[in-house]
């Protein structure tokens, strides 16, 4: 185990990020479990609806029924069933209706879609959604999107081909944040899925959990207080959060999380031909940004990719509760163009909701968002503390381009942070309030901090910024963590991005290189404004290396500068 060190004001920090947590995860489970009580409470599944009400039904809209589904090694997993009523448009000549299978998504069960899938039945969708095995009243353990979980979805399909008026020629998968990451493994296993709509889920899980090399550890404890309570972890999974937590056997935990990411099963997905909608957050805490961009440019067949402002499942939640939700609507008409072929014309394959103003724009590739870098040389720093970000000295710049090192007291941390998992990217979503920072108040001893002059023009920020630095450390191995601010005339920053990257096994006090590429973004920064870059060594959502009161210092060598790349449009 890794020596740590504790002090009073980290251990009332941490406190106060752990609480702030939990009463995050109790308002997202009890906002995504009231469909699910409602439809608990109208249909238990003992029910007896008796030919009137079956009746009823056909003419009112789709029925629903409750039933178990055997898996081949005996484990039953309890699901939902919902018939499009008779006569509803979407049948073949045989009666038979397109499938949709959507697993439930992690810590929920089967009652999690129900208003979704009584929408999908009534345009004309076959809908089966299940507790994945290990979840609530679902037999097993937590597989985690594992070879168990993926036999599962073919034998849901299976049993839905047999037993329901199902057309096996026209089957779509969707599902939200495990749900999501099922749907892409299951698109990998069985060619029978034609289309899938992942929503908040994962491309690759080894990124997720650990980009950066860095453990993603306030993600994995909400993961882990969301899924506890009503989920049997299997020993294999016990085991693989023990190691996470305490930063052992990091290769055993990459080994189990790649057989579990889908972009090692991309060439199986493009081979299928199966047609991939994505949907995530800029502010997705879980499941960053940056991993499923880099899935998405990876698929060779049909595909569209939508990316708003939020966190983990905050964009698609209010679907859940069967109002409007431009996700679940993307979905819909994603599978009228590939199961139905009734989608008319196809939309553009890339889609953004820009932050903080909200506009949409649309592009043919995940290439074409951004037309030119713009490389802003880093700059020693002045008197204040602060150096130049622009390559050249302007009025409170330092010392321009290279031959200067800026040094900084090792973990510790300087109050810039990348916010509070599912809080922070929502708060963004809701009122455009991203973690902000005062920028001349941070301490130059905890934080090397570089702030650029304002910019006469908006800027359209498109993509992953990249840092790239020098790094001299008296110990070997340590962690920094890279943020990018829009910065007012009063010196506020709100957060554009940020992202952690590690090191270990450097010579102490020797130089080396550290790139750290920020996680992708799509945001205007105003007229007026200018950007800050802070790099420290410790934040709350990470579990950083860098040992307390060492020394981290960044520098420019004449024949390697530290730069900051800006994609642009």
């Amino acid at each position: 185990m890794r020596r740590t060190q504790r002090h009073g004001g980290h251990r009332a920090k941490a406190g106060a990020v752990s609480a702030a947590v939990a009463v995050a995860l109790v308002l997202v489970g009890t906002v995504a479990a009231a469909p699910a009580a409602q439809a608990a409470g109208t249909a238990p599944a003992s029910a007896d609806p008796g030919p009137q009400r079956a009746a009823a039904h056909a003419t009112a809209g789709p029925s629903l029924r409750l039933t178990d589904i055997p898996m081949k090694d005996g484990v039953v997993l309890k699901a939902n069933v919902f018939t499009p009523a008779p006569g509803t448009p979407g049948a073949d000549a045989h009666g038979r209706y397109p499938v949709i299978v959507q697993p439930a998504s992690w810590g929920q069960n089967d009652l999690e879609y129900v208003l979704q899938g009584k929408k999908l039945a009534a345009s004309g969708y076959l809908v089966v959604t299940y507790t994945v095995r290990g979840f609530w009243l679902s037999g097993g353990e937590v597989d985690v999107a594992g070879p168990k979980d993926v036999a599962d979805i073919s034998s849901v399909i299976d049993w839905v081909i047999a037993r329901t008026p199902a057309d096996p020629r026209r089957i779509g998968m969707t599902g939200l944040s495990l749900g999501g990451g099922l749907t892409l493994m299951g698109a990998a296993a069985d060619p029978r899925i034609k289309a899938v709509a992942a929503m908040s889920g994962w491309g690759d899980l080894v990124d997720s959990l650990y980009s950066g090399e860095t453990r993603h550890l306030q993600a994995a404890a909400a993961l882990t207080a969301v899924g506890a309570p009503v989920g049997r972890e299997s020993a294999e999974f016990r085991r693989m959060l023990a190691n996470l937590f305490s930063d052992r056997n990091a290769p055993d935990v990459v080994r189990w999380a790649q057989t579990r990411s889908p972009g090692a099963h991309v060439d199986r997905i493009n081979t299928n031909g199966t047609a991939v909608f994505l949907a995530g957050a800029w502010g997705d805490s879980i499941f960053n940004p940056s991993q499923i961009t880099a899935f998405y440019q990876k698929l060779t067949g049909p595909k569209r990719i939508e990316l708003r402002p939020g966190d983990h499942a905050t964009q698609e939640v209010t679907g859940l509760l069967g109002l409007d939700n431009a996700t679940w609507a993307s979905a819909l008409s994603w599978f009228d163009e590939h199961l139905k072929g009734s989608g008319g014309s196809a939309r553009p394959p890339v889609e953004l909701e820009v932050r903080p103003g909200g506009a949409r724009e649309t592009y043919p590739s995940w290439q074409a968002i951004s037309s030119r870098t713009q490389r802003l040389r880093l700059g020693g720093a002045n008197a204040f503390g602060t150096g130049a970000l622009d390559g050249g000295p302007p009025g409170n710049s330092g010392t321009a381009g290279t031959g200067w090192q800026t040094p900084v007291v090792g973990g510790t941390n300087s109050g810039a942070d990348g916010g509070i998992t599912e809080l922070s990217g929502l708060l963004d979503q809701v009122v455009k309030l991203p973690p902000v920072v005062v920028v001349p108040s941070l301490p130059r001893w905890s934080g090397a901090v570089w702030q650029s002059a304002p910019y006469e023009a908006t800027q359209h920020i498109r993509g992953a910024v990249r840092l790239h630095t020098t790094v001299t450390a008296s110990e070997p191995e340590g962690t920094v963590i890279g943020y990018l601010y829009d910065v007012n005339a009063l010196g506020v920053g709100k957060l554009i991005s940020h992202a952690p990257q590690s090191w270990s096994g450097r010579m102490p006090g020797r130089a080396f290189p550290l790139d750290i590429p920020l996680f992708a973004t799509a945001y205007d920064l105003p007229a007026g404004h200018g950007l800050a870059l802070v790099l420290d060594t410790k934040d709350p959502l990470y579990g950083g290396r860098t040992p307390l009161l060492s020394k981290v210092s960044f520098g420019s060598p004449e024949n390697d500068p530290s730069e900051l790349l800006l994609p642009l449009r």
